[in-house]
């Protein structure tokens, strides 16, 4: 592969726990804005199944001046009823995370694990993505 991978970031759909997303869904959001179809790598529903998004080969679409080097994740949810950020995590999605990250650290050892929120004002993920998987 000829990216160059140093970062994996970490980002929530901004969708109420209630609200089954996946995948499919965020790609037809990401085609209305005019991209090439969904901006993240891979997706993890509510139900902790990972699902593949952009493939790896091609820089994503998800954070700002970041994209040619990383990997994006996307998890379903990430704000309460009010639209409010809330970590909602299922317990399924936390164990999909770990098993997702230790297999991209395998393969990008020296990439480090970010929240959306370390390059952007927005407090996605929901959460201390950077602090969390520090130890990975």
């Amino acid at each position: 592969m000829e990216r160059k991978i140093n970062k994996v970031i970490i980002h929530c759909s901004a969708t109420p726990p209630k609200m089954d997303v996946d995948a499919e869904m965020v790609n037809g959001w990401h085609l209305k804005n005019g991209w090439s179809g969904i901006g993240y790598h891979f997706f993890i529903k509510r139900d902790g199944q990972i699902e593949l998004g952009r493939p790896i080969e091609r820089s994503g679409a998800h954070t700002k001046g970041q994209n040619s080097n990383s990997i994006g994740i996307c998890y379903a949810g990430g704000v309460d009823s009010e639209m409010c950020p809330e970590d909602n995590r299922t317990n399924k999605q936390k164990e999909s995370f770990i098993l997702l990250l230790k297999f991209l650290k395998n393969i990008f050892p020296n990439a480090v694990i970010h929240g959306h929120r370390d390059f952007s004002s927005k407090a996605c993920p929901s959460f201390d993505a950077t602090k969390e998987y520090k130890i990975l």
